[in-house]
């Protein structure tokens, strides 16, 4: 497995594949390990919960996101998609050099953060 995973919580996407192609959200989790995502309010699922009286919670069915793998969102740059890459710098910092990298939206070569 790649673990260069280039998508972080809080980017905007959209789904590039699957039941939601062409719909876009905000990521809220990005699992490293399994190589996948979870976006806000797309993928949704019904879960079956059972009554738990420890907790008070009621039993029934609960709508939730499902995890989508990182291949199929692609990162929003000013609303269009793009692909993302690094650029690094090497800055001198207290006298120590010091390399940074930042994410650079490949479609127009602007800084993403």
């Amino acid at each position: 497995m790649n673990n260069s995973v280039k998508i972080k919580r809080g980017d905007t996407v959209i789904i590039t594949a699957g039941k939601d192609k062409d719909k876009k959200g905000k990521v809220l989790m990005v699992d490293r390990k399994k190589s996948r995502v979870i976006v806000e309010g797309q993928n949704m699922i019904t879960k079956h919960t059972k009554a738990n009286q420890q907790q008070g919670q009621q039993g029934g069915l609960v709508k939730k996101e499902s995890p989508i793998h990182i291949s199929n969102v692609m990162y929003l740059h000013k609303g269009k998609p793009t692909r993302i890459g690094y650029t690094v710098e090497k800055k001198e910092v207290d006298g120590k050099m010091v390399t940074i990298k930042h994410r650079v939206a490949k479609s127009t070569g602007e800084q993403i953060d």
